[in-house]
């Protein structure tokens, strides 16, 4: 299969996803819109990845390249009709692009939580045979707020009340990273912005760096639920 991904920042990269794939002998196109890289063709490509990053989905004056990304979702999802994953900021484009909102959180979500699957993901073809409460990684400070036309929650926490979601039958967004390998946490937190970030939301530089050794200890979990992801989304 050939994957397109899109990513936003440096920092933010498919991560173990790119293990998946290349353990399939699948291969990979990376947008790299920080760079200004254009969007390919998108008939070429089977299964499309939208990675996280530090802006937000309104913010186009700063990223005018959120418009043009935001009409590839729509015709990847709604022409192409193809498989979609989102994740963090992904998971917001797919909300923002398919006509529903996302809007700031009283309080940021950050460090490693539990998430809990909802009655929705009864036969649904990535979430159904999950557990039906796991660890995730967090970090953000904006979340769905209305749902697109067709939308189902997959996963929800205390924090976060949409914290996955179907839309349709091709496409799902994931408000979480589970996209985690072994120093990805450490190596955000060596980015000085990323670093006062944590410190702002969690409250101390120590709460900062535990996050970073909470994150580390759930890679493997976090590398199953994606090995189960990729391979059930190339049979959509």
């Amino acid at each position: 299969m050939n994957i397109l991904i899109f990513q936003h920042t440096p920092g933010e990269n498919p991560g173990a996803f790119l293990e998946h794939i290349s353990s399939c002998g699948d291969t990979a196109g990376i947008v790299h819109f920080y760079d200004g890289q254009p969007i390919p063709q998108l008939d070429e490509f089977d299964l499309l990845f939208v990675l996280g990053g530090p802006m937000d989905v309104w913010e186009i004056e700063a990223h005018p390249w959120l418009v043009r990304e935001k009409q590839a979702i729509r015709t990847w999802v709604q022409e192409l009709k193809r498989p979609y994953f989102g994740i963090c900021l992904g998971h917001q484009l797919l909300v923002d692009a398919l006509g529903g909102k996302c809007a700031r959180m009283q309080k940021p979500e950050i460090g490693v939580h539990s998430i809990n699957l909802t009655g929705n993901t009864r036969g649904d073809p990535l979430f159904e045979l999950l557990p039906h409460q796991f660890r995730v990684l967090q970090w953000h400070g904006v979340e769905a707020v209305d749902l697109p036309v067709d939308s189902s929650i997959m996963a929800q926490s205390d924090a976060c009340a949409v914290q996955a979601l179907r839309v349709s039958d091709c496409a799902w967004g994931v408000q979480f990273h589970p996209e985690l390998v072994q120093g990805t946490i450490q190596s955000w937190m060596s980015d000085a912005a990323n670093h006062q970030c944590a410190v702002d939301w969690l409250g101390s530089a120590d709460a900062a760096w535990e996050m970073v050794s909470d994150s580390d200890q759930i890679v493997e979990e976090q590398f199953r639920i994606t090995s189960s992801f990729y391979n059930r989304l190339r049979q959509i």
